[in-house]
């Protein structure tokens, strides 16, 4: 499976945090991610995760299309509740994300039940919905 991610700057060491956490069943899927989200991750993990543009470079945009055309089968997006710089891609990404029955977290709490579920099978109905991953 394809699984996106993206933090709010103050969310940042969380998600590598949370990367490490759960390496083991992240290798086992795709990963891609807004550029300085996803080099901190590459970089403290060793994972190999697809660089999309930063945030400000339009990042947000391009996993957008991806959510649209249904290629991402999971969201992953820390955001920072005291701060309002990324209402407007966090409204679009969830609203992707709804519109393509794709399932979305917001916080650690929400994407440790997303990980556990991956890593039982519980979402592997998403190979339906996009069967490019199922021959992974």
């Amino acid at each position: 499976m394809t699984i996106a991610l993206m933090a709010a700057d103050s969310k940042k060491e969380l998600m590598v945090q949370f990367c490490i956490a759960y390496c083991g069943i992240l290798a086992q899927h795709e990963i891609c991610a807004t550029a300085s989200t996803g080099r901190l991750v590459a970089d403290n993990t060793g994972l190999p995760v697809h660089l999309y543009l930063s945030h400000a470079h339009g990042g947000t945009e391009q996993i957008g299309a991806l959510l649209k055309l249904n290629e991402i089968d999971l969201v992953l997006f820390f955001t920072d509740p005291a701060s309002d710089a990324l209402v407007d891609d966090l409204n679009q990404i969830s609203t992707l994300c709804d519109a393509n029955s794709i399932p979305f977290a917001t916080n650690i709490a929400t994407a440790e039940i997303l990980i556990q579920g991956l890593k039982y099978g519980d979402l592997d109905w998403r190979n339906i919905v996009n069967p490019k991953n199922s021959k992974k």
